[in-house]
């Protein structure tokens, strides 16, 4: 995870927040312009967010209700006015592309997948977003429909040679994708945290729901593509999580919505 130290959070964080930093060091953990993200290091960390105005709810919602299954940061505070702040506790540990992961592949591989498993695995019945199958294919039809298309950064095997083709397939099994498990939405090395191979929690939750786990497996199998720069160990992950539950046409349907962004 970047880290740069900086003097002092900026003068536009709210007062309620600014006191969470007193005494302590800052760093900022920013991977985009658009969402700011601070550590605040005392008391065992704090992670404060920023972004536009209703972007963060999500988040705070799903983040909550992740910590309430033992599987997330506890929330403890939201707010929104010209922006949306959000100030979690630090959940222990590093992120799985820490070099103590990443060195160790095989073993990094199997602690996701089976830690996916487990996720899916868990009751859903009081989640409060219920249907993220829908929007995930409601976004992938706007986004056909105004022509964002970008293939560039998934590998060749999850890649399409052009949007016609992929919305083709898209089309074709969109109708086969369910809404039966608890996902994370965005199950990247980057938001998920072990502390000395230790599962410890799932962080960067504002696509969580209950949707159809191949969502979850689509990302499983390109964040270890991505990160570890190879494609070896997608069976691997596919074996670990349990091939009896993965459907590789239907992971094809996902990765075909998600060239639409």
């Amino acid at each position: 995870m970047k880290r740069t130290q900086i003097e002092r959070l900026p003068e536009e964080v709210p007062a309620e927040f600014v006191r969470f930093a007193a005494g302590a060091a800052i760093y900022d953990s920013s991977c985009s312009p658009e969402a700011r993200v601070w550590l605040i290091d005392r008391d065992g960390g704090y992670y404060l967010k920023k972004n536009r105005a209703g972007e963060l709810a999500r988040e705070a919602t799903m983040t909550d209700y992740f910590h309430k299954k033992g599987m997330g940061a506890e929330v403890l505070a939201y707010r929104t006015d010209a922006h949306d702040w959000l100030l979690t506790a630090a959940v222990a540990g590093e992120d799985c592309t820490h070099r103590t992961y990443r060195d160790d592949p095989r073993r990094l591989c199997d602690t996701i997948a089976t830690r996916l498993r487990a996720l899916h695995e868990v009751d859903f019945s009081d989640c409060p977003v219920t249907d993220r199958t829908g929007e995930f294919l409601r976004l992938a039809e706007e986004n056909h429909r105004t022509g964002n298309y970008d293939s560039s950064h998934f590998p060749d095997s999850f890649g399409y040679a052009s949007a016609e083709e992929a919305y083709a397939v898209l089309c074709a099994g969109k109708g086969e994708l369910k809404r039966d498990v608890l996902i994370h939405g965005d199950y990247c090395l980057p938001n998920i945290m072990l502390d000395r191979w230790c599962f410890s929690g799932f962080i960067d939750l504002g696509n969580a729901g209950v949707g159809d786990r191949h969502i979850d497996l689509f990302w499983g199998a390109w964040t270890l593509w991505f990160n570890l720069k190879t494609d070896e160990y997608r069976d691997r992950f596919y074996d670990a999580y349990g091939r009896d539950k993965v459907d590789t046409e239907l992971i094809r349907t996902v990765a075909a919505a998600e060239v639409f962004g």
